[in-house]
């Protein structure tokens, strides 16, 4: 059996009287893609910041290839491989595309304090920035503001920033959340081909079921804080469970057009 990247063992975190996540357990193998999926309230961004540092946990334990990461600052996990993108877009508006790369990559390489001029002058950065936007399908902007390109770009330029820190594992919090149909579409295409290179292991959350069935290769439901049920996207569709507490109706609906 493969040894997990991601270990995951009664991860629980208490406000007070409320429990917003309640004890968690998940092994995610390397180069897998799992989509967490609930409702609102359903504890999908507790468990991110759990996992990213943002947030202590109560109880339980995050082990990353191997080692112990509960609780560690959100700085240090970042730099042994856990890289995460957020639902509003963490971009620098004022700066080009491949500038808003450059400044990631500088300070992944920490080769000075000083990241904008740094940034600014290193041919190799540039280069290396370069990289990051053509596996995103945005290297034609790279000279343009990010302030003046689209969402959908916006969103690509977040995952290009993303990925320059070469993460072990990469936090993907609503990717296509606001996109248009085809901004979700092209998006689904991009992040599925990152994964089928085999380089990135993905944690995705997302509301479009579509996107979830496509990309996932499992799949956690999360409801009220608990675990609902964790497998395959073709068991997630049929678990009654699963239909009765999220899916719905109208999901179920989404869910049929998404089968093949």
């Amino acid at each position: 059996m493969t040894t997990p990247l991601l270990s995951i063992d009664n991860l629980t975190k208490r406000f007070g009287g409320v429990t917003a996540v309640s004890g968690i357990n998940l092994e995610v193998a390397p180069k897998e893609t799992i989509a967490i999926i609930g409702p609102n309230g359903a504890g999908k961004t507790t468990f991110y910041n759990m996992v990213s540092g943002r947030m202590m946990p109560t109880e339980g334990r995050i082990t990353l290839d191997g080692t112990d990461i509960t609780g560690l600052a959100p700085h240090k996990i970042s730099r042994m491989g856990v890289s995460r993108s957020f639902q509003i877009n963490n971009i620098f508006p004022e700066m080009t595309v491949r500038e808003n790369v450059e400044v990631v990559l500088t300070a992944y390489h920490r080769h000075s304090r000083r990241l904008f001029n740094i940034a600014a002058r290193n041919t190799a950065v540039q280069k290396e920035a370069m990289v990051y936007l053509e596996r995103l399908g945005i290297d034609g902007l790279y000279n343009q503001l990010a302030q003046v390109i689209s969402y959908g770009d916006k969103r690509l330029l977040e995952i290009a920033m993303v990925l320059a820190t070469q993460p072990k594992l990469v936090l993907l919090d609503e990717p296509t959340a606001g996109m248009t149909p085809d901004e979700t579409r092209r998006t689904t295409r991009l992040i599925k081909h990152l994964a089928s290179g085999g380089e990135y292991t993905f944690l995705v959350t997302e509301h479009d079921m579509g996107v979830v069935f496509d990309l996932a290769d499992r799949i956690l439901v999360m409801h009220r804080g608990e675990k609902l049920f964790a497998g395959t996207p073709e068991e997630v569709k049929h678990h009654p469970e699963v239909r009765s507490a999220y899916l719905g109706e109208e999901e179920d609906e989404a869910v049929e057009e998404a089968s093949p």
